[in-house]
């Protein structure tokens, strides 16, 4: 079954850096678009990011354009998402997603601090 697993979340200090690590398994990773979400307490679920299958595609919300970049190794089957410049905006839970046949697969989230 479709399994995603994220790591590499933290506590980082405003204008620190994370790269974040989605672990696929349970499908043919190399063929499906991934994305990463986060979710702010009290705020709704928002698309940080978004990549296509083979990675020549990506798009960003226009708050974290220029600072975060999101990647994927489809020999791995793992999609990373590298932030730089981080502020304390930026925390929140961070989600790794997919659609396959209409139905969303989520991980389970990784928490993201940003403060001093």
């Amino acid at each position: 079954q479709v399994q995603l697993v994220e790591s590499g979340g933290g506590l980082v200090q405003p204008g620190g850096s994370l790269r974040l690590s989605c672990a696929a398994s349970g499908f043919t990773f190399r063929s499906y678009a991934m994305s990463w979400y986060r979710q702010a307490p009290g705020k709704e679920r928002e698309l940080v990011a978004s990549i296509s299958s083979f990675g020549g595609s990506t798009n960003y919300a226009d708050s974290v354009k220029g600072r975060f970049t999101i990647s994927r190794d489809n020999a791995k089957n793992t999609v990373y998402l590298q932030m730089n410049s981080l502020n304390t905006e930026d925390t929140a839970v961070y989600y790794c997603k997919t659609d396959r046949r209409g139905y969303a697969y989520w991980g389970q989230g990784t928490q993201v601090t940003v403060s001093s």
